[in-house]
């Protein structure tokens, strides 16, 4: 992982390789970038999440990110969402967007301007 600084705020983003296959990665990851860096916000590209993050009927996107929700992690998810036409996938997203714990945007620079401001 690297550590950026966006308007005074300390932002993780994980490396390509750095995948998120189960809860206890994400659980690792919180341990490392909190207690070691103090840092609150991790960007992470969609590739390095679980096979079927993106199908809610799995629910692993749910327990995933109710995780960072209970330990109050701001998580921005990078990557071209376009493919999945899923009605209740784009509400989903749509609804995080308007929040400020969880996001999805295209690219790792709009993921750090968002987590800055927030």
């Amino acid at each position: 992982m690297k550590l950026v600084e966006r308007k005074g705020v300390l932002i993780a983003v994980l490396e390509p390789h750095e995948r998120i296959m189960q809860p206890s990665d994400l659980l690792d990851i919180m341990s490392d970038v909190g207690y070691w860096h103090g840092c609150r916000k991790v960007v992470v590209d969609a590739a390095a999440l679980p096979e079927g993050f993106f199908d809610l009927s799995t629910r692993i996107a749910g327990e995933l990110l109710q995780k960072c929700s209970n330990y109050r992690l701001s998580v921005a998810i990078t990557g071209d969402f376009s493919s999945y036409g899923s009605k209740s996938l784009r509400a989903f997203m749509h609804e995080c967007n308007h929040g400020n714990l969880i996001c999805f945007v295209p690219d790792v620079h709009t993921a750090c301007e968002r987590l800055g401001e927030s």
